[in-house]
């Protein structure tokens, strides 16, 4: 890092030095270590050495950790870079420049979907080296980037909840007026697209709260450049001006969600539809999507929103019978005319997503795997997934797979038939477990139980996800249970402790 830190030697702008200096600082943003902050282990120690160098590369290092660093590195780079020059250390010429930046406008270039947001910050150094901080607001949590008509945009790879989304990308430009007059020809021109002027301090708030989801997500899907403008975009957003205010996403309870559904299926939009007790559960699901997934926005719709729904969310989260996934399709396209009329969505922006929306029909049948097409018996599906969590069922039967079958009851007289068991139900359950572990004694089976019960509910999630990747390398399940009881013990009560030594656990060896 210090031998990268020579470059700043070279520049004579502010601007270039705090953009190699992000540079710097990304280069291990994202990253999880065992043990620890990933800023402790590795940015603080850093601060350390750049001071025990003493080099003018180390100075300038530690002259923009100052500024951009964190609020613990900041502290000590900038009782480093004194200690520096009072040694006599050479100062680089941009030093008395760097972070004097001040903010002037904001804009929003937004697509009439809803689906992301490009917010462009302007920034000058008294005047001097304008620039715009262009900052991608993704609110489909995953689905594949769209640029908002940016020409400069690189292309992104695809992949404590705010009301606004992610930031997914960021970007510099010096050519301010040319990307602002491009902006407003697009918003003039594009009928799906609008651009205009955004109160600064709502730009903070909205942008300091997707950073933090975005800061937040272990492997969030950003470009895999935006590292190396995190501790930049971080320090712009920081000297906006505070007191601005998150749209507030609505809060559908249970009556309103019924209300919004009767509406539709009264609708003339919903008029053709033939079998309304399926299509009746289809909206449902249509609903509880938009409102837990897209930041509380049920009558929502966009191509992206409605891809991910019928392709991803669907096939992982939902157990659909046959004439449900049938009907879904159908139904999806109704309450696009209908909901789109309700929110001003552009007719062709309707016609987008229709079109969106047919394409996605072809592989919606591929994309949603029905248990039965596997052999799976539909009674033992019913059985583990009460809940129609679709996504729950291969972790429910890593847990419980001995669901048929009769066996003696263990220190009691008669036989029980496991088929008549209800797994959701903790005493029966209890009795599953007793069979998978005939003479344990009660302190065996009740750590079976508590592990059980949290793979049931798929709380942490990261539990699940560490049984897989140990079941990919190699380890058998009865082993990888005792692994995991023994990390619950240890940390069970402890949630941050918990997942960070399921994180190590998930990267042991394979067995021998």
């Amino acid at each position: 890092m210090l031998l990268h830190a020579r470059e700043l030697l070279a520049l004579r702008s502010p601007l270039d030095a705090e953009l190699v200096i992000s540079e710097i600082l990304g280069s291990w943003w994202g990253r999880r270590v065992p043990d620890g902050d990933v800023e402790e282990v590795i940015g603080e120690p850093l601060v350390d050495y750049a001071r025990t160098a003493g080099t003018p590369a180390a100075l300038a290092l530690l002259i923009g950790m100052a500024y951009m660093g964190t609020p613990r590195q900041a502290a000590k780079a900038e009782g480093a870079a004194l200690e520096l020059m009072e040694n006599g250390v050479a100062r680089p010429g941009w030093a008395d420049r760097v972070g004097m930046v001040a903010p002037e406008e904001c804009y929003v270039s937004r697509d009439v979907y809803g689906d992301q947001d490009s917010i462009v910050c302007t920034y000058t150094y008294g005047g001097a080296e304008r620039h715009a901080l262009v900052i991608l607001v993704d609110r489909n949590k995953g689905g594949p980037i769209q640029p908002a008509g940016f020409p400069f945009v690189p292309a992104a790879r695809p992949g404590r909840t705010p009301s606004v989304g992610m930031v997914r990308d960021a970007w510099v430009s010096s050519r301010v007026d040319t990307l602002l007059d491009h902006c407003r020809r697009e918003g003039r021109e594009n009928p799906l697209m609008r651009f205009e002027e955004y109160d600064p301090r709502d730009a903070k708030a909205l942008l300091q709260s997707a950073l933090d989801l975005t800061d937040d997500t272990d492997d969030p899907p950003v470009n895999e450049n935006f590292g190396s403008y995190h501790a930049f975009v971080r320090a712009r957003v920081d000297i906006l001006p505070p007191g601005g205010r998150l749209p507030q996403a609505p809060v559908h309870g249970r009556d309103r969600r019924a209300t919004i559904a009767a509406r539709f299926l009264a609708s003339d939009e919903a008029d053709g539809l033939s079998d309304l007790s399926a299509a009746s559960r289809c909206v449902d699901r249509i609903i509880d999507y938009g409102c837990a997934h897209d930041f509380g926005r049920p009558l929502r719709v966009s191509p992206i929103k409605c891809e991910m729904f019928l392709l991803d969310w669907l096939p992982r989260k939902v157990l659909l019978s046959p004439s449900e996934q049938e009907a879904v399709p159908h139904v999806l396209a109704a309450w696009v005319r209908w909901a789109g009329k309700r929110t001003g969505l552009p007719e062709e922006g309707i016609r987008a997503t229709l079109d969106a929306l047919w394409d996605a029909t072809a592989k919606f049948a591929e994309a949603y795997r029905d248990p039965a097409a596997f052999g799976l018996d539909r009674e033992l599906v019913d059985r583990l997934l009460p809940d129609g969590d679709l996504e729950a069922l291969p972790r429910r039967a890593f847990a419980l797979p001995f669901l048929s079958g009769t066996h003696r009851r263990s220190g009691r007289h008669g036989f029980i038939n496991l088929s008549t068991l209800d797994p959701a139900d903790p005493d029966d359950r209890r009795a599953i477990l007793e069979f998978e572990h005939p003479g344990a004694d009660e302190e065996h089976i009740v750590a079976h139980e508590r592990l059980t019960e949290r793979l049931w509910d798929g709380e942490p999630p990261q539990l699940w996800e560490t049984a897989r990747s140990l079941l990919d390398v190699g380890y058998e399940r009865h082993e990888i249970l005792h692994k995991l009881i023994d990390v619950l013990d240890r940390n069970g009560d402890e949630p941050e402790a918990l997942r960070q030594a399921l994180r190590v656990l998930r990267h042991e060896p394979p067995p021998e």
